[in-house]
């Protein structure tokens, strides 16, 4: 189970720069027109929302074991807050796998 979340740790970050750079590679390297665009319909609005939500959750959710239990979480807002949830919650789940016997 852990390859799995370390591959999905991989795509975390391989496919949301993908497509930045290709965003800002269509925008002349420039951010001008991103957050408008996240909000550009309904369908895209719901991910975007979805995702906001689910992150805050997340973000919630290491201040109280951090607060809890005194576990670091340094680790996991970088990658929050730099890469995005989709690099923070599978490297979560890979440092905090236990195998049952």
């Amino acid at each position: 189970m852990k390859k799995i979340y370390l591959i999905m740790c991989v795509l975390g970050v391989i496919l949301p720069y993908y497509h930045l750079y290709n965003f800002l590679e269509g925008n002349n390297w420039s951010m001008e027109g991103f957050w408008p665009e996240i909000f550009s319909s309904h369908p895209i609005s719901m991910i975007s929302m979805d995702l906001s939500v689910a992150a805050s959750s997340f973000l919630i959710f290491l201040i109280y074991k951090y607060k809890a239990e005194n576990k670091n979480p340094i680790k996991y807002l970088i990658s929050l807050f730099v890469v995005g949830f989709s690099l923070a919650l599978p490297l979560y789940l890979y440092d905090n796998h236990v195998v049952k016997r």
